[in-house]
């Protein structure tokens, strides 16, 4: 069984995350997700979530490609986690690219390319105004 893991804050959650989650599960069996805690999204990316940790769980929860959601609260973290978790394959959207190369030591890690026209960041700003 091959174990695959993701990250990120999933907020507001659209087409382009579902399609990184289902291309991620089709590189292994079971996909792990680190969901970004609103501590962690609010101290080191400073962002403010729309949704809260737990909603954006249970949205994660709900969705048939993944197997497990993980809390995400600092960026070192991911290290561990391959190594805990027994990950074969580490993947991120290629907005991520490089970033997490030393990883490779451990895994295969894969930058993913980002659905075209959608964020959540764009969500936040055409209907909420900016956040």
């Amino acid at each position: 069984m091959s174990n695959i893991i993701t990250y990120g804050s999933f907020d507001l959650f659209h087409y382009g995350h579902l399609e990184i989650l289902r291309r991620a599960k089709g590189l292994g069996d079971r996909l792990i997700v680190g969901l970004s805690t609103d501590e962690f999204n609010w101290r080191e990316k400073k962002k403010k979530s729309y949704h809260s940790y737990e909603v954006r769980k249970a949205n994660l929860e709900a969705i048939n490609y993944v197997d497990l959601v993980i809390p995400e609260n600092n960026w070192s973290q991911k290290e561990f986690d391959v190594q805990i978790y027994k990950i074969d394959v580490f993947v991120m959207g290629d907005d991520w690219k490089h970033k997490f190369d030393s990883l490779k030591e451990y895994c295969n890690v894969i930058y993913l390319p980002r659905t075209p026209d959608i964020s959540s960041s764009l969500l936040k700003s055409l209907h909420l105004g900016g956040m």
